[in-house]
């Protein structure tokens, strides 16, 4: 898969303080990364430094293969985003607000907007005025308006805030439409049982610093914890075996181990009713990797 996005060694300094130390991490086609981090790590000052809000003290954003930087046009043309909350003109509709962006871009039709109100759900009420919005409506909007130019690359700063469940779930639904097409997505979110259902790759930032990058699976992976379910414990004689129950225990195992667990209890003729890996939650996990800090 090719590469969207690459972050390398980004700092950034207000002052005499330093908010991002080399933070480095890339987006390749179809990829949902979740970025997430306590309350202050900065999560939303990284995503401007990408965008080029905010200048970088050092390090580089090469998005598309153009330098952030020194090719700010072609590098930010097929980015989507909505950082914080999205602003609309409130006594304008909602169409009126998409055909203002549209304006900026080269040949976005009427039937292009059409698409992507239907995307997004708003076909019904895109004729209002955002002011008679929900705040969920309003996000939609901003979402939107995010895909108006046809990105290849989508940043989303708390995309969920305002939206019930199911807008959460047309949401997710759209998300995971997009990277199957080969859209590469960076979603921060506090939602972390919403990130853990269609993200396939996380990055954790604490106190400005990448303290993990990884795929979701091997994040909340809970240190080799093996869970077995037999028929009976009685007189069970595996090392090192803890958590014992009528008719399960734990063991921290290699795959190789386990399977010399699941012969030996064969040979001492026990049923094996299910072996599987104990694996956290993401925000079990998150906790865990951030010694207790809360995302937001």
């Amino acid at each position: 898969m090719e590469k969207l996005l690459e972050c390398f060694n980004l700092c950034k300094k207000f002052g005499k303080r330093e908010v991002l130390k080399n933070v480095s991490f890339d987006i390749h086609e179809g990829d949902i990364l979740a970025f997430i981090g306590p309350n202050g790590s900065g999560k939303t000052t990284t995503i401007k430094l990408i965008l080029g809000l905010q200048k970088i003290t050092s390090g580089t954003v090469i998005i598309n293969g153009y330098n952030i930087e020194s090719d700010y046009i072609n590098a930010i043309k097929k980015v989507g985003a909505i950082v914080e909350n999205p602003d609309s003109y409130m006594y304008l509709t909602g169409w009126q607000n998409l055909r203002i962006i549209a304006n900026c871009y080269d040949k976005i039709k009427d039937d292009d907007i059409k698409e992507i109100v239907k995307y997004v759900g708003l076909e019904n009420r895109i004729h209002e005025k955002v002011s008679k919005y929900s705040l969920g409506m309003r996000q939609r909007l901003g979402i939107a308006r995010a895909l108006l130019n046809k990105p290849n690359i989508l940043i989303l700063d708390e995309p969920t805030n305002g939206l019930d469940p199911e807008g959460i779930k047309d949401l997710r639904e759209l998300l995971q439409k997009l990277a199957k097409d080969g859209m590469g997505i960076l979603i921060s979110s506090h939602n972390l049982a919403e990130l853990e259902s269609f993200c396939n790759r996380v990055c954790i930032i604490n106190n400005g610093i990448i303290i993990e990058s990884s795929a979701v699976k091997e994040f909340k992976q809970n240190e080799n914890r093996v869970i077995f379910k037999v028929n009976t414990t009685t007189n069970l004689n595996i090392k090192d075996a803890y958590e014992i129950t009528k008719n399960s225990f734990i063991v921290n195992a290699s795959k190789e181990e386990v399977a010399k667990i699941i012969r030996k209890l064969v040979r001492e003729n026990i049923e094996i009713y299910e072996v599987k890996e104990d694996t956290l939650t993401l925000e079990e996990a998150f906790l865990k990797k951030t010694g207790g800090q809360k995302n937001a």
